[in-house]
């Protein structure tokens, strides 16, 4: 198994590591933020480095894989909303969020799925789809040493840092929802072919 492979396995590996954490109760806080939250923090940064590792080192020794190409657009997908799951459980984000994310995933496999039975047609990635991995990416980040819920900027109860941290939280966070939508619009739009029947 090659140096990519391995770190794909790797990030998978530290997702439950990232869902246990809260059982603990790990006492102590760090300028604010609970130690649980920022050891779940440090987790989900390490396993983005490694989504984005794996893919450069496997392109620049030429060294992608079926197993590869199967399982690192899995790891991501489920990184991604085990931590939202985390932070609907923690009242810090609304479940609709997710709900959104999975609803895309959905469409995106199932269109993947037919593309292969039709002989192989890729629909390549727009703008959007690289649009909301990045945004979901640092929205998660952000949600995970913000001390208050998404969207608490409009109670108005918000001053100084709490202000900026969840003011960029909901910013980000919107950003990454609508991205979302458009690139799952766009799966919907560019393969629509694919459900044409051969005559």
């Amino acid at each position: 198994m090659n140096l990519p492979n391995k770190l794909t396995i790797f990030r998978i590996i530290l997702v439950p590591i990232m869902v246990i954490i809260p059982f603990f109760n790990i006492p102590g806080e760090i300028y604010g933020i609970p130690i649980s939250m920022c050891l779940i923090n440090l987790i989900f940064i390490i396993a983005s480095i490694t989504d984005k590792l794996d893919g450069t080192i496997a392109r620049k020794n030429n060294q992608v894989t079926t197993f590869g190409k199967f399982l690192d657009p899995i790891a991501d997908k489920i990184l991604v909303l085990a931590a939202m799951m985390i932070l609907v459980e923690m009242n810090k984000l609304p479940a609709w969020i997710p709900i959104i994310v999975l609803f895309r995933e959905f469409i995106v496999s199932g269109y993947r799925l037919i593309a292969v039975e039709k002989g192989g047609t890729v629909i390549a990635a727009s703008i959007w789809g690289k649009l909301k991995t990045v945004t979901q990416m640092v929205a998660i980040i952000l949600a995970f040493i913000d001390t208050n819920y998404y969207g608490a900027i409009f109670s108005g109860e918000l001053t100084g840092y709490n202000y900026f941290i969840n003011f960029a939280l909901t910013i980000v966070m919107t950003i990454s929802v609508i991205a979302t939508i458009f690139s799952g619009y766009d799966y919907i739009k560019n393969g629509k072919d694919l459900f044409k029947e051969e005559k």
